[in-house]
């Protein structure tokens, strides 16, 4: 029986009253499940964290001497409704040039997230006032890959190869091997984008290939700054004083390599005709977040995750293992995009076997992150950077499972071309990989300039993105079956774009939640920039928050 006819054949056999009875369609809603659990249990801590921070206050600092006298007034002005933070310790100082090099990318990278998504938060108002404007180069489809790229290559590379910096050389204990190396890199990234977004928004473009609109001289030199950037990261590893290769090292520059890797065979025009395009763009698609963005913020991870909780990683096999199945398996997943195409059936079939595979890495990781999390999680609420990573590795699970379950052929039939597939790609690039990001540079910028977040602006950060983001991705799941199910049931196809307008809706307000935050990240991340030493230097403080 010849793929076509077997969904013909499937589509007809579907009925309403079964269908959320399917395995893969169970399994969404308890991954849904999750995330709202873990956000009810973070808003619990929440409220008791006051109560607790008062009790232990009092009996740690008694602010009445034995003949009556109070002492501490100075801490009359401090906010009392917020739980406080436990502050930086004094650690190892940081080189003032290196600290600038990687407070650079971590500036640059909040524009390009400011920028990209002030594009998506219009994309989400022209779905509900479509009209708004008239204008060639505010158009949908300009707009769109304009946000997707600014996000992808901007914000999440900016920010990733910046950080790799610092945990490459932390954990090699050596100075970078180039800091002028470092310095071209962030140029020709951030060249990349600027040049990149211009010609999407001027209709100049590299064709229908999502997340490689950009024409290939514009992409090369976002190629050449990762090709310097492996090499610096190499030569540093390289002269490390430690024996053993961290294993965040080992995630980074794999990320660097395959990056590269799929880069290439993604813009070589030798396969890229009929089918072969389609192949190729499903790799390149899928590597771009499971080898790049994951792969990388993974190492990231393993690095700062133990470090905020003051304990080591709970089990270093555990991230080989995860690391060596998730080369294996997912580097032959891109397909399942494509499941019912004219594409070879064995071919998706690999794609959907080797999506189930999945659960070997994603379950090592995540066991691997809350096992060391296991008796700390007491910190979670006197930490404003372990929040972060907790819903990160929660999403880390959730969205990948999701993924998962996407690649049955059953459930891909109801969801694929839905709505549905944009909420499964925000839950994985702003869940997973912008959580564990926002964590990792709560994390380290303190350390490289002596400065700490306003925690009332942390906390509203957190809350308005996690809330956004469950408003946004929720109701397109909801929608976006309902919508596959209409179709299915051979109903006129505008019927299924009125039913999907208060979805929608529901999607431009979770969004605009998303974006107010990012503002307040960035207004975050200016405050603890903003407070280096006038002379020049950085403070010479770097702490952990244990």
């Amino acid at each position: 029986m010849s793929p076509v006819h077997a969904a013909l054949l499937a589509q007809a056999a579907v009925d309403r009253s079964t269908i959320w009875s399917a395995p893969g369609v169970l399994i969404t809603l308890v991954l849904i499940l999750l995330p709202l659990l873990v956000a009810g249990w973070l808003f619990l801590l929440r409220l008791g964290a006051p109560r607790a921070a008062a009790q232990s206050t009092d009996e740690a600092n008694d602010s009445r001497g034995p003949e009556g006298v109070i002492h501490h007034v100075d801490q009359t002005g401090a906010m009392r409704v917020l739980p406080a933070k436990r502050k930086a310790m004094k650690r190892q100082p940081v080189e003032p040039a290196f600290a600038r090099l990687i407070l650079w990318f971590i500036g640059t990278s909040v524009f390009w997230l400011l920028f990209g998504t002030t594009v998506g938060e219009y994309l989400g108002i022209k779905f509900v006032s479509p009209d708004v404007d008239h204008v060639s180069w505010l158009s949908f489809g300009r707009l769109r890959p304009v946000h997707t790229n600014a996000v992808f290559w901007g914000w999440c590379s900016l920010a990733m190869v910046g950080l790799s910096y610092y945990v490459v050389a932390r954990v090699s204990n050596v100075r970078l091997a180039s800091l002028r190396a470092g310095w071209w890199t962030l140029g020709l990234i951030n060249a990349a984008v600027t040049l990149g977004s211009l010609c999407l928004m001027a209709g100049i473009n590299n064709g229908g290939g999502e997340y490689r609109e950009y024409i290939w001289p514009v992409m090369a030199l976002f190629g050449v700054g990762i090709i310097i950037t492996l090499i610096n990261c190499w030569v540093t590893i390289a002269r490390r004083t430690t024996q053993e290769i961290y294993i965040s090292n080992w995630y980074i520059i794999a990320a660097m390599m395959f990056v590269i890797i799929i880069s290439i065979v993604a813009y070589l025009p030798f396969w890229q005709n009929g089918l072969g395009e389609t192949i190729t763009q499903g790799y390149y698609m899928h590597q771009g977040v499971g080898m790049w963005f994951m792969m990388l913020l993974l190492g990231l991870t393993y690095y700062f995750l133990p470090q905020q909780l003051n304990t080591p990683i709970y089990s270093y096999s555990l991230g080989v293992l995860a690391f060596w199945t998730q080369i294996f398996f997912y580097t032959m997943i891109g397909t399942h995009h494509f499941i019912f195409s004219p594409i070879p059936w064995w071919l998706q079939t690999v794609a959907i076997v080797c999506s189930g595979g999945m659960i070997l890495p994603v379950a090592a990781g995540t066991a691997n992150f809350l096992l060391t999390f296991k008796g700390s999680f007491r910190k979670v609420a006197s930490s404003y950077t372990l929040p972060f990573f907790l819903v990160g590795v929660v999403f880390y699970f959730t969205g990948s499972m999701q993924g998962t379950a996407e690649a049955f052929r059953s459930t891909n039939l109801i969801w694929h071309f839905t709505d549905f597939t944009v909420a499964h790609s925000h839950l994985t690039m702003y869940g997973i990989i912008t959580f564990l990001l926002w964590g990792c540079i709560y994390a380290v910028v303190p350390r490289l300039t002596g400065r700490e977040p306003p925690q009332a602006s942390v906390g509203a950060h957190f809350w308005m993105a996690l809330v956004g983001l469950l408003l946004y991705t929720v109701p397109l799941m909801l929608g976006g079956t309902l919508r596959g199910l209409s179709w299915l049931e051979g109903k006129p196809f505008i019927d299924s774009v009125v039913l999907m307008a208060p979805y929608w809706l529901w999607r431009a307000i979770g969004g605009t939640l998303m974006w107010a935050s990012h503002i307040i990240f960035a207004f975050n991340v200016y405050k603890m920039i903003s407070g280096r030493d006038k002379s020049g230097s950085f403070a010479e403080m770097e702490g952990a928050q244990s």
